[in-house]
């Protein structure tokens, strides 16, 4: 088994090199920019910019069309959860069509296809859901990354899609297949394409034996140029959690809420700072909601157990601020896949494990005080734009929403339909809106819109 994973290892070494030879030609560079609407802001990764999910866009109109927001373009997809990522006239879908994986690049204003990239898949999913990747594409100048539901990482450059490198890190680094498979979207910092791995000892049993362990990967850090690993840390597993960069107390730091807790740590060595146990006590759960880092505090929710916690982040470790008491009633914030959006000191999120348990609410920030509720909306995903709140919610219907913490305030109801007037997009609508130069992006189940949310000046 051993040999057979160094083999395996060293062929995917080799093709990565052979690959960046002969592709590697001009991704330095920033690519020609197709956009034609103003006042674009990119969209490169999983909730945009800075992973945070707000957009810095204005322009969100006063009275809004009644019959819904006007339809840009729409494409069919395949399957998977993953979201599009949109910079500089381009947007890049990452789907599955029958045994093979699939990037695509759009122009982003017109729904025309500019090229595609596939690879073979055999993926299965242990509890039936997609077979389909679930971590979003990541645009850097010239370059756009992937990474398989099977655990394939891959780098493409965006004007013609050449496949820079490409690597198997299922059995680079020994990863035992997770509940869902690999689904964290990886993150660029400067040279460096961080990826939560969460590998394994050869001969580990399969992840339902519960003894599953690590062994050195929960993070690592490849060179974003040629795929060559930098450095490598943590025995954490992996989780579903897009890792989060932000600058705190005068230095870059990094946060990914993994398995089994909340690392910190350094993006630039990979120095571990700290880890803060927070998971369910039961198997068959995971974290899938990314820390929410606000000032020099980080929040972490899940569903299936503990619930939430806001550290404070201190020179040296950290301490608790507040975090949910035992009991899943009492939670201020159970989010399953959805991460929730801080404004102006309350956190705004779907909180809640199933569709029919699940609420929209408001929650104080600085307490865990939770301000409103509102039930019926199944579990939504959130995007805020000119304080406004994109709420999309996993059954096609699209509402605005006031961030406001004094009560649930709906601006309008914005849900697109079709010809027979039922919803345009189809459950499961699980992967969160994106926006760019004005035009708001929404996936359900084999579809992706385009809507004008704001007009051009």
């Amino acid at each position: 088994m051993g040999k057979l994973r160094l083999a395996s290892a060293v062929a995917a070494l080799v093709a990565v090199l052979a690959i960046t030879t002969s592709a590697d030609e001009g991704a330095d560079s920033q690519p020609p920019n197709l956009a034609r609407r103003p006042g674009g802001v990119s969209w490169p990764g999983f909730m945009g910019e800075r992973g945070d999910g707000k957009s810095i866009e204005v322009g969100v109109p006063s009275s809004l069309p009644a019959g819904g927001l006007p339809l840009v373009w729409q494409v069919e997809t395949g399957d998977g959860y993953s979201s599009p990522s949109i910079a500089r006239g381009r947007l890049f879908l990452f789907d599955r069509r029958g045994d093979r994986a699939r990037l695509t690049c759009f122009e982003s204003e017109t729904g025309r296809e500019l090229w595609h990239s596939e690879y073979p898949t055999d993926y299965e999913d242990y509890y039936g859901y997609s077979n389909g990747p679930r971590a979003s594409p990541v645009i850097d100048g010239n370059r756009v990354y992937t990474f398989g539901v099977e655990g394939r990482l891959r780098a493409h450059r965006v004007t013609d899609g050449a496949l820079l490198w490409d690597l198997d890190t299922t059995a680079r680094f020994g990863v035992v297949k997770n509940f869902f498979g690999a689904g964290s979207t990886p993150v660029i910092e400067g040279d460096l394409l961080l990826v939560p791995i969460g590998g394994s000892p050869p001969g580990t049993p399969k992840i339902h034996s519960g003894k599953v362990r690590g062994k050195g990967s929960g993070m690592v850090a490849f060179d974003k140029r040629t795929g060559e690993i930098q450095y490598a840390f943590s025995d954490e597993l992996a989780s579903y959690a897009t890792p989060v960069l932000a600058d705190v107390g005068g230095r870059r730091r990094g946060f990914h809420f993994a398995r089994g807790g909340l690392m910190a740590f350094d993006p630039a060595t990979g120095k571990l700072e700290f880890h803060h146990p927070w998971r369910a006590r039961i198997l068959e759960s995971v974290n899938a909601a990314s820390p929410v880092v606000v000032g020099d505090t980080v929040f972490i929710s899940e569903t299936y157990g503990p619930g939430s916690a806001l550290l404070k982040l201190l020179p040296s470790g950290y301490e608790v601020v507040w975090q949910d008491k035992p009991g899943l009633r009492n939670h201020s914030l159970s989010l399953h896949w959805s991460t929730p959006i801080h404004h102006q000191g309350y956190l705004y999120g779907s909180s809640g494990r199933n569709s029919g348990d699940a609420e929209l609410r408001a929650v104080e920030h600085a307490t865990g005080r939770v301000v409103w509720r509102q039930p019926g909306l199944a579990r939504s995903t959130l995007l805020l734009v000119d304080d406004h709140l994109v709420v999309l919610t996993e059954y096609g219907r699209l509402l605005l929403v006031r961030p406001t913490p004094e009560r649930y305030t709906q601006v309008a109801d914005l849900t697109p339909r079709n010809e027979a007037g039922q919803p345009l997009l189809q459950y499961p609508a699980w992967s969160p809106p994106a926006l760019n130069a004005g035009l708001l992006y929404l996936k359900g189940k084999g579809r992706l819109v385009a809507l004008e949310l704001i007009p051009p000046r």
